[in-house]
C-alpha cells in the first residue's frame, strides 16, 4: 500500500482523510486515482470491501473541486449511479464525507420514497449526484434535472446492475448526458455482458485488477454443508446459538423465505430482521441500523437488499439459499473478510442446489468441498467429513439413523462442561417425533 499524499490529492482531501483515520492507499486505490486524475476512461475489477468507493470519489472530488454555480444553483458534474437504493445511500454519505472541507454539495436520488421530496433535496443542484438508474430516468424525463454539463460518469456494481435488468435503464440515461465525458466501470466480477457495456459506453478504457477475474476474497474462508432443504432452519439455529455467532449476515433467494427464516429465528430466541424489496425504505434503513449497531445478531436479506451494507468486520455470511447466479456469490461473500481481515462464508447446499455450487466453483476457479454438517467444540466449528453425493432422504425404509432431539440440536458450547464437544445426541423420549425430527436430522452430523 502507498500513502495518498503521494497520489496527487489536495491538501484538503488529505486532511479529510488523516480525520477520517486513512493512512495508507488500497492497492485499487493505488492504481486507479492517478489514471482518474489524468482524465482517462477506467474498467476495474474490484471486489466488495477493498475500498473501491474511495477509489473513484476522491479522484472525482479533486477533479470537481471548483464548483459551477449559477443563481445559487451547483450543476451536475459528476453522476454515479449504483443499483440499489442502500447502496446510493452509502455512496452518497461517504462521497459527502470526502468532500467536506471543500464544500462539496452531494446529493443520493433513489426510489421508494417520496418523488416531491428528492426535488426538494436538488433544489439547489448537487455538485455530484448519486442515484438508481430508474429514478434517475423518471427526473430527467420530467424535465426535472439537467446532465448537459456532466464531465464524470460512474457505473458503480456494474455486473449487478445488469443482473437487476438496468441495461434499457442506462442506455436511455446516455441520452440526457454529454458523449464527451469521462466514464468509469467498476464491477466485482467481469463477465461477457460487462464486456459489452465497457465497450458501449467508455472510450479506449484501461483495465485494472487487483484479483484474478471473478476471484473470492482470499481472507475468507468458504466452507458448504449438505442439508436437506427442511432442515436448513434448524441447522443455521444450530449454528448461530452453537457458535455463539454475533452480526450474522444470512442470504435467502427469496423475499418470503427472508421473513420466514427471521420469523423462526426469533422464535428460537435469536434476534434476527428481515430486508427485502417489500419493505418501506424506512423498515430498511431501520433494519440495517439495528444490524450494524449490534442491536440484532442476524440480518435476513436477499441479495439486492443487501446492496450497501457496509460493515468493517462483518464476521460471517451465511447462504441460507444458494444463488443461481454464480457471480452473486463472489458479491455475498465479499460482505466478510474486508478491508484484510478474515471472514467465514458458509453455505446450507440442498441436493437440487448442487448445480448452483458447481457453477460457484467454476467461475472462482476454486472447488468447494461439500462437508456434512460438523460438530462444535468450544464455540468452534470442527472439520467436517465430506458429504455423501445422495444426502438422506427421510420416510426411506430400513434406516436406522436415530433422529437428534430438538433439545440437543439448540445445544450452546455456554452449557457444556470444558472441552466437550456440542454434538446433537439421540432423544431418549418415546413421545411421537416432531415433524422436524422426521426429516432425518440426525443424517447432518455425520452419524
Amino acid at each position: 500500500m502507498s500513502q495518498f499524499s503521494k497520489l496527487n490529492l489536495c491538501p484538503e482531501l488529505q486532511f479529510t482523510l488523516t480525520q477520517m483515520g486513512y493512512t495508507s492507499a488500497t492497492p485499487i486505490q493505488t492504481q486507479a486515482i492517478p489514471l482518474i486524475l489524468s482524465g482517462q476512461d477506467l474498467v476495474a475489477e474490484a471486489q466488495t470491501g477493498t475500498g473501491k468507493t474511495a477509489a473513484f470519489a476522491l479522484p472525482m472530488i479533486e477533479r470537481l473541486k471548483q464548483p459551477v454555480i449559477t443563481e445559487g444553483y451547483h450543476a451536475i458534474r459528476g453522476l454515479v449511479l449504483t443499483p440499489t437504493r442502500e447502496l446510493a445511500i452509502q455512496v452518497g454519505d461517504k462521497t459527502l464525507a470526502y468532500g467536506q472541507h471543500l464544500g462539496m454539495r452531494v446529493i443520493s436520488i433513489y426510489g421508494g420514497v417520496r418523488f416531491d421530496n428528492q426535488l426538494r433535496k436538488m433544489k439547489c443542484g448537487a455538485d455530484i449526484l448519486v442515484a438508481t438508474p430508474g429514478r434517475l430516468l423518471d427526473m430527467l424525463k420530467q424535465g426535472k434535472l439537467s446532465l448537459a454539463q456532466l464531465e464524470i460518469l460512474v457505473l458503480d456494481e456494474a455486473d449487478r446492475m445488469l443482473d437487476l435488468g438496468f441495461i434499457d435503464a442506462i442506455r436511455q440515461l446516455m441520452s440526457f448526458m454529454p458523449k464527451q465525458r469521462q466514464t468509469l466501470l467498476f464491477s466485482a466480477t467481469l463477465d461477457a455482458s460487462v464486456d459489452a457495456l465497457s465497450e458501449a459506453l467508455l472510450q479506449a478504457p484501461v483495465h485494472i485488477s487487483t484479483t484474478e477475474r471473478n476471484s473470492a476474497a482470499k481472507s475468507v474462508q468458504q466452507r458448504a454443508f449438505a442439508v436437506d432443504n427442511q432442515d436448513k432452519s434448524d441447522v443455521l439455529s444450530y449454528l448461530i446459538a452453537g457458535c455463539n455467532w454475533s452480526q450474522t449476515l444470512v442470504f435467502t433467494r427469496t423475499r418470503k423465505r427472508a421473513d420466514l427464516v427471521a420469523a423462526y429465528l426469533n422464535q428460537e430466541q435469536i434476534s434476527a430482521v428481515a430486508i427485502h424489496g417489500e419493505k418501506l425504505q424506512r423498515e430498511r434503513n431501520a433494519a440495517l441500523t439495528a444490524f450494524t449497531q449490534n442491536e440484532v445478531r442476524v440480518l435476513v436479506a436477499t441479495d439486492v437488499a443487501a446492496r450497501g451494507l457496509d460493515i468493517a468486520s462483518l464476521p460471517q455470511v451465511v447462504n441460507y439459499d444458494l444463488p443461481n447466479q454464480p457471480e452473486a456469490y463472489v458479491h455475498r461473500i465479499g460482505r466478510t473478510g474486508r478491508a484484510g481481515k478474515s471472514g467465514l462464508a458458509i453455505s446450507l447446499v440442498a441436493p437440487d442446489e448442487r448445480r448452483y455450487l458447481d457453477a460457484i466453483s467454476s467461475l472462482i476457479g476454486k472447488p468447494i468441498l461439500v462437508e456434512a454438517v460438523p460438530m462444535i467444540s468450544q464455540g468452534k466449528l470442527q472439520q467436517g467429513r465430506k458429504a455423501t453425493a445422495q444426502t438422506h432422504k427421510p420416510g426411506k425404509s430400513g434406516n436406522k439413523r436415530s433422529t437428534p432431539s430438538k433439545k440437543a440440536m439448540k445445544s450452546s458450547p455456554s452449557k457444556q462442561p470444558a472441552g466437550k464437544s456440542v454434538r446433537p445426541t439421540p432423544s431418549s423420549s418415546k413421545a411421537e417425533p416432531s415433524a422436524k425430527d422426521k426429516a432425518g436430522r440426525g443424517s447432518l452430523f455425520g452419524r
